[in-house]
């Protein structure tokens, strides 16, 4: 998350505009994705916190190069833009992992990210912190999945479109984002 920021946005206007991603994408939970290749089947979940850390450091990589600030449309994400939403993720999830582990079967607060990134200028921000800050939310994010151990994986939560996860489904959902934002800038 940005400094000084929130998971919450104002909506504001912009030159250009990002089509809002209004899909379900829970369904990579029961199919490969074959858009970036993700099969969710074949996620080892003692192996979550690696695959978070090694997403991280793939991201800082991409942050290292020329044109992050260049949309490839002016309707698509630069990579710089998909790398703050990825922080942001990363994030996100550990919050929501935590109220999973702390309290019984919550309803998490919803979260436009759209309006997230108009709100925090994910496309006026800083590469180098953003590379920074992106390591530093991986690292909580695995330390904390790092953690969840045994009857923990059947915990459940909600999101507020009623989607409902285990802690397992959420480990296997939330990993596709940044693996298919990777895909995306490589694309």
């Amino acid at each position: 998350m940005a400094a000084g920021g929130s998971f919450y946005g104002v909506v504001m206007a912009a030159a250009d505009a990002i089509v809002p991603d209004d899909k379900d994408w829970t369904w990579v939970l029961s199919k490969p994705c074959p858009e970036c290749g993700f099969d969710a089947a074949t996620v080892d979940l003692a192996a979550i916190a690696t695959m978070i850390t090694d997403n991280a450091d793939a991201w800082v990589s991409v942050l290292e190069g020329d044109d992050v600030t260049v949309r490839p449309t002016s309707s698509i994400w630069s990579p710089l833009e998909y790398a703050c939403h990825v922080r942001d993720v990363f994030g996100l999830y550990d919050y929501r992992l935590h109220l999973m582990l702390d309290h019984d079967d919550p309803l998490f607060p919803n979260w436009d990210q759209d309006a997230t990134a108009i709100a925090e200028r994910y496309d006026q921000q800083d590469a180098f912190v953003v590379a920074s800050e992106l390591v530093i939310a991986a690292e909580q994010l695995a330390d904390s999945f790092a953690e969840v151990d045994g009857v923990q994986w059947k915990r459940t939560g909600r999101r507020s479109d009623g989607a409902a996860f285990t802690i397992e489904s959420f480990a296997r959902y939330m990993i596709h984002d940044p693996i298919h934002h990777l895909a995306d800038v490589h694309a």
